[in-house]
């Protein structure tokens, strides 16, 4: 039906345009800067009424949602196994676990999350009884969850979101917690603290690495391209506003529910929405991992200062 509309519309500009040379008719070389310049109307006019539902589509997956279910429960899993393994070999030694564990814990995290991520693109299903197996993605990480980064906007976007989260979203989010937390705004730092906290020289250079750029990359990977796609996918049929609302906003708790930080949990969602926004918009993951790599960068300096 576009199309048909398009041709018409163009026929009509042809009818309606002299020729550019001679009384011939005008052929497909011969056509007017008129014709030209309505057909590119044409076009956008379709493409801007057409944008929010075609975001929800270009960002929506058939897939993800029962991946990422599993994903999070093996991920713990795995980290608890981890841990437990590390503490029994470093007990054997006579060793603590200090900042090692945390190391093992992350990267065994990280193991369960990329690989529900991985299994999702890659699974093969069969599509029809006579059709032979097929991943139900396209096999690629990058065109599946949009794993993308452009210098420009993303990364400039990506530093002032993350700084603005950190410095005036979380605060006023979390704001309606001060009158029944004493201390609220130094309890909010203790996790982050306690993570640092027996780390000191290369042990702490590693494990601000983890924390500001292995995580952001792993977590943005696995909320905003593998779950938050799926979502849009699922609930496409709410429309092109409602669909991406419902979507971010889901998206965004669970990402604040598997922190398992009771007083960190409206900040973390919070910050979720907000990335969740930007991965939907751009259509792409990269000015969402910028922001989360600032985001924790800036906590992690704030509390290495501090020290």
């Amino acid at each position: 039906m576009v199309g048909l509309r398009c041709a018409a519309s163009v026929r009509g500009v042809l009818r309606q345009s002299p020729p550019r040379g001679g009384d011939g008719p005008i052929g497909g070389p011969g056509l007017t800067r008129a014709v030209q310049d309505e057909h590119a109307r044409a076009v956008k006019s379709r493409r801007d009424r057409a944008a929010p539902r075609d975001r929800v589509r270009a960002t929506g997956n058939s897939f993800g949602i029962i991946e990422a279910l599993f994903g999070i429960v093996a991920a713990f899993i795995l980290t608890m196994i981890a841990v437990a393994a590390y503490d029994a070999a470093a007990h054997r030694q006579g060793q603590t676990g200090g900042y090692a564990q945390d190391v093992v814990g992350l990267i065994a995290l990280w193991v369960g999350f990329l690989g529900a991520v991985v299994a999702a693109t890659r699974t093969r299903v069969r599509r029809g009884e006579d059709e032979e197996e097929r991943p139900r993605g396209t096999g690629s990480i990058r065109l599946d969850y949009g794993l993308e980064l452009r210098a420009w906007p993303d990364i400039p976007l990506g530093i002032v979101v993350g700084v603005a989260s950190q410095y005036l979203l979380v605060p006023v989010v979390e704001a309606p917690l001060a009158p029944f937390v004493h201390h609220l705004y130094h309890r909010l730092s203790h996790p982050a603290q306690t993570l640092t906290g027996h780390a000191y020289g290369a042990g702490l250079i590693l494990l601000a690495v983890m924390v500001c750029v292995g995580s952001p990359i792993v977590e943005e990977l696995f909320f905003r391209g593998m779950l938050l796609r799926g979502l849009l996918g699922r609930l496409g049929d709410l429309g092109p506003r409602l669909a991406p609302a419902v979507s971010i906003v889901v998206t965004a708790l669970v990402f604040g529910l598997v922190h398992f930080e009771a007083l960190q949990f409206l900040g973390l969602a919070g910050f979720g929405v907000v990335l969740g926004y930007l991965a939907w918009r751009t259509a792409r993951l990269g000015p969402s991992i910028v922001a989360h790599v600032t985001f924790n960068t800036v906590t992690i300096i704030a509390i290495v200062l501090a020290r």
